[in-house]
Order: structure tokens, then sequence, then C-alpha cells
């Protein structure tokens, strides 16, 4: 988590490296500029200046060979990780552990990105494979634990309705609401301001203070720079509380001197500024600044203010000496004279052995934080305790989909009735607009209650299927609600009105199928219906055709309607390691037999092609082009035939060769 943090802006928790020598660094580049680099040097240089889309191209193309270097596919599965397309780094990830170089650092890896995509039970089987290995239990007992029970939230998740503030949300990160009245303020990165200074870590800018108009449904929209008398320091700046007048802010910045540590890190320096909080009192017209009495940017930091719901308790987060763990929440409690008292430790109860920040108070009295050091659904995740100063309650964690795969934090809660409760979040979840994506929520019961009732099968013998890994997805892809079909073969989801959803059914020496369902219209209770049909891989000799699979005319490349099938393949063939198949083409009759037989093995040889991108082994695969020889139907050369009888012919199937 710690490599996290430095690696990236959401939590403006860590280091600001601001590097001071560039020119050396650069110097190293021109020794080796004067003659070709290699496809592997050159794929090193986008992966060292962290370009990691195109330098998993390169080492897509390196790691494919027929004994390819475990580097290679460590540095293919990395990129596609740091570009948080976790689907297709399990893929290479499956390869890195099968190889026989591969250490137990990637058991970990494998498992945390199998987590990223929602598959707890696979992702504890590489943790404890790594324990097993190791015999440190210890380093993964949480990790493992969060997967025992992220599998049981995902099926049964709480009635928190998230939505992406799109409005707001950029490219860049967004994170950190606070309301205030009908406005609120955020944290985001400029993404067009002249003469920004940048992060050099990122390339980004640095953080900055916004604000946005709040409706009374909770969107956001309008976003602004917020006041110079917030933004007026050149680090990153933000979050921001405020007490329930708006007239005094709190707000966490990077501090701005030349105090920092002067450090080396992969052959560059650079220079550490903690985190330190400011105090802004509105006096008329005019805004006074003052330090927080207790930042100490010589050895800590100081962040993240949050108020007690009567403002006679200030808590925050700092790594002081004296805390937990990493970061812990402290407090300060108000005195007569309006001075804080010296700060003192939420306690072991609140605070683990890692990090725990982004503290939030709802006027219940209900703290609202985010920690990495209890069992979770991997990053951080959003916790809630009862209590006051040093005394609290267990933490509870608020379970899917509130946390996910990836760091949630920030959760405010700015209404709350009888009815339920809306707030805000913060997540760099798959599925948003960018890095770290602000999204309301609600949390209230249903008006009326829709059922998806599901069936799972064999294909072949239409024999019910039992332990189907059953996904709902909603129209943005994201994950809804995950679980096991049962041992009759059955499963079934609670839905929301006006939503489209797909439904995917995955299991070991099957190929997936899914299918579309739509609550869009349903004005009042209802029960939907959905059969899955999974189709057997493990037969040597069978056939299965791949569905709606097309080509535009006289062509051969994979369009992204074709690109989205294969991928279900990539899944199968990732998922049964063992498995090899002939990928085949087939054409109708129209053309000459030799020009559609050379066509039918370029399609298929694009077909194999795209699986080997996305991180199959090419030696596990043929490509094998049929043209018009083994057509389905009548319809061969000048027999007079409909559109849907050509159509018929032009498919794509896969046979198993071996399991």
């Amino acid at each position: 988590m710690k490599k996290r943090l430095l690696m990236t802006l959401f939590l403006s928790w860590p280091k600001i490296k601001t590097y001071l020598t560039t020119i050396l660094f650069l110097c190293g580049l021109v020794a080796v500029a004067q003659e070709q680099p290699s496809l592997r040097q050159r794929a090193a240089e986008l992966y060292d200046r962290y370009e990691y889309a195109p330098a998993a191209v390169l080492y897509a193309k390196l790691a494919d060979s027929r004994k390819p270097r475990l580097e290679d596919l460590e540095r293919a599965a990395d990129c596609y990780r740091q570009m948080k397309d976790y689907e297709s780094a399990e893929n290479w990830y499956a390869r890195v552990v099968q190889h026989e170089e591969s250490g137990p650092e990637n058991l970990i890896r494998y498992g945390d990105v199998l987590k990223s995509n929602g598959k707890y039970k696979q992702a504890k089987q590489q943790l404890e494979a790594y324990a097993e290995k190791t015999g440190d239990r210890e380093r993964v007992a949480a990790q493992i634990a969060g997967c025992d029970s992220a599998v049981v939230w995902m099926a049964n998740p709480t009635i928190h309705k998230l939505r992406n503030e799109q409005a707001v949300n950029t490219e860049l990160s967004e994170f950190g609401v606070f309301p205030a009245g009908d406005k609120v303020y955020y944290v985001g990165e400029p993404d067009a301001l002249m003469g920004q200074q940048r992060y050099g870590w990122t390339g980004h800018p640095f953080l900055r203070v916004y604000m946005a108009d709040r409706a009374r449904d909770n969107r956001l929209g309008m976003p602004t720079i917020a006041e110079q008398h917030i933004n007026s320091e050149p680090y990153h700046i933000g979050p921001v509380a405020a007490d329930k007048s708006g007239t005094t802010l709190y707000v966490t910045r990077t501090y701005p001197g030349k105090k920092g540590a002067k450090e080396k890190e992969n052959g560059r320096r650079y220079q550490t500024n903690r985190l330190e909080l400011y105090i802004h009192t509105k006096d008329g017209n005019a805004w006074t600044i003052e330090p927080f009495a207790y930042n100490n940017v010589a050895e800590y930091s100081v962040g993240h203010a949050a108020l007690s719901a009567d403002g006679q308790l200030l808590y925050f987060v700092s790594d002081m000496p004296g805390g937990n763990g990493g970061t812990d929440i402290w407090y300060c409690e108000k005195q007569t004279d309006g001075s804080w008292a010296p700060p003192v430790n939420a306690g072991p109860v609140l605070n683990s052995a890692a990090d725990e920040m982004f503290p939030n108070v709802s006027d219940d009295g209900s703290l609202y934080y985010s920690s990495d050091g209890f069992p979770g659904m991997g990053g951080l995740d959003v916790f809630r305790s009862k209590g006051t100063k040093s005394t609290w309650s267990r933490p509870e964690n608020l379970r899917y989909p509130v946390n996910s795969a990836g760091d949630d934090f920030a959760y405010v809660v700015n209404f709350e009735s009888e009815q339920g409760i809306a707030g805000y979040l913060s997540t760099n979840r798959r599925g948003g607009v960018g890095a770290d994506d602000i999204y309301s929520f609600t949390f209230e019961k249903p008006k009326i209650i829709i059922v998806l009732k599901g069936t799972t099968a064999d294909k072949s013998t239409g024999d019910r299927l039992a332990e189907v890994a059953v996904v709902l997805f909603d129209g943005e892809r994201e994950i809804v609600a995950k679980k096991s079909s049962s041992e009759d073969g059955t499963f079934q989801f609670l839905l929301n009105p006006n939503e489209r959803y797909t439904v995917l059914g995955q299991k070991k020496g099957y190929h997936a199928d899914s299918a579309k369902v739509s609550t869009e219209g349903i004005t009042k209770s209802d029960t939907l219906e959905v059969a899955l049909l999974l189709e057997p891989v493990f037969r040597v000799g069978d056939s299965f055709e791949l569905k709606n699979i097309y080509y535009d005319f006289d062509k051969h490349n994979i369009r992204a309607d074709a690109a989205a099938i294969l991928d279900e393949l990539v899944r199968t063939m990732r998922d049964n390691p063992t498995l090899r198949i002939e990928l085949s083409s087939h054409t109708d009759s129209r053309g000459s037999d030799a020009y559609n037989m050379a066509l039918s093995q370029r399609r298929a040889q694009s077909a194999v092609d795209y699986l080997v991108s996305r991180g199959i082994a090419r030696d596990r695969m043929v490509a094998q082009g049929y043209g018009e020889s083994r057509l389905v139907n009548h319809c061969s050369n000048g027999v007079p035939c409909s559109r849907e009888e050509h159509q018929a012919n032009r498919r794509t199937e896969v046979k198993v060769l071996s399991y």
C-alpha cells in the first residue's frame, strides 16, 4: 500500500517528490541514444517512464515466443495492472505464476489482481499458495480474511445505490467531497490551468480545491476553482473541512518550504515535503489564515481534518510518534479560549497497524473513515464506528457496493431521515471516468422489488450445473453482485428499476455464457428469468461456434464487437490452462474457392493473434481457415440463397485439440 500511496495523488498523503537532478537522469539516456535500441530496450525505456500502454504492446511481442522470459511476462502483467486493465493483467499473471522461475511474490500480485476482478475465491487460493510456499501466513492473513468476507458481501450487497458524478469527474483525479450548503468543496487535478506546476512523479498538475453546485438530489455540477486564499500554495492542496457556519475552514496542504529531507530512489534525488493543516477564518469579507498549532513538518504530517457534530472535537490524520501504525486518527479538544488542546490518539480499536485516513463525522455521531489495516475487499475500505475521543465500537466494514476491490475513501453523509441516508464517496474502482472519481450514494428501501431468477446448465446435456460463478454487471460493466449457483443450478439477484444488466456465468471446464436483462419500463414488482447454458470444452474433438463474430466485407481485422466475443474465449483459455484449441474460420460460397480459403485463413490468424495480444500463449492455438469447404447448409456455388442462409456459413468455430 505504501508503494501505491507514493505512486498516486488521490490521497494527497504521499511524499511530494520534486526531482532535483533531472539533467543527470537524462544524461544517462543520452549515452545509449547513439545506437538503435532493441525491442527490449525500447520496452524498458517506456516502462521506466511509466508509459505503460505502449510498453505493454512491446512486452506482449517479447512474450510471444516458445520460451518467454519471466521478466517480459511480469512486466506485461504489471503494465496492465498499472493501467487498471485488471482483466488483461489477470490473463498475464496467470502465465507468470506458471513460469518455472516465478517467485512467491507473484502469487500475491496475482491474488491482488484477482481481487480487483472480484474473484475472491481464486484470490484466496493464490494467497494460500504464498503462505504454504513461504511459511509467512501472517503477511497475508488479513487479505485471506478479506477474501472470505468479500464473497459473502458480494453475494448479498447492501441497498446503497451509487451514481458517478460525471459532471465534475475528469480523466484525472477528483475526490474528497465536503458539503457546504448548496455547494461542495472537493479536490481535483487541474487539467488546463496556465502555468500550473506539475508533480514530477506522475506528470500531473498538483492538486487544487474546487467548488461545485449541489442539487437537491445531491447531483453535482458547474465545477469551479475555489477562492485564491485556499489555492495560494504551489504544491498539493486539499481536502477541506468546514464548521457548520462555513466561516472556518480546515485546509490540508503540502508544506511549500525547504525543510523536507533530500532522498534517493532509483538513481533520482527528491525532496520530501510533509502535510500540514491550516485554519482559514472569515471575518467580514476577509479571510485570516493561521497554521494548526501542532503542525511539525520536520517530523511528521498532519491533515484530513473533521469536526464532531458539536464542533468541540477536531479529528485529523497523522503519522506523529505514539501511534499504532502508519497513519492514525488523532483528536484535539477545543478549550474555553477557542484553542485546541494537545493531540490524543483515538486508540487501538479505531486505528490499526496500517493506515487510517479520511475521517468524517455524521450528525448521529458515527465516524466514517478508511483503512487498509482491517480485513476488507482490497485497498482502502470504508469503516464506521460509534463513540467519541478514544472510546469506540469495533469498526464495521460498510461492505459492497460502498467498498470494492479498489480504494474507497472520503465517505461523507449529508442527509439522514427515517427513509434513509445520502452522501458522497470517492473511489478508484473500475468503470469510473478517471483515476479517482466522486460518487454520490443513497441508502433507502426500494419502492418496488424486481427479482432476477436464473439457472445454470450444461448446454450439451441440459443438466443443471452447480458452483457456477455468476456475475451481475450493470450497463457500465461494473459488478453489481456475484455469487455461485446453488446445488440445483439456480441463482437469484435483486435488480433496480430502469437499468440494463449483463449476467455472466463461468465455470472451469466450460466456455462462459452471458445474457442481457433490462428493467426499463417496469413500474411494479416483478420477477424476471434467465437461463445460462455453458458449453463444455473438456472433450477432445468437440467443436462449438463463437456466435456473432463478424468481419467487415473482404476484411480480416478484429472489430470491436468481435473482440468482445473473443474476450469470452480468452477467459476460457485463461481459466483452463491445459486447453489447446483449433480456431477456425469459415466463409460462404460467394467468391472463388481459392480466395475464400485465403480470406478465412487470414481471419482465423487474426483471431489467434488477438488472443495472443491478450496474454494467451500462441502454442495453445492453431489457426485454420476452411473457406467454403464446410458449409452447414445447401448454399454451395451457384445456389440462390438468402442473406441469412449465407450468414450461417460465415462463422468462427473452436475445436478442442487437447485438455
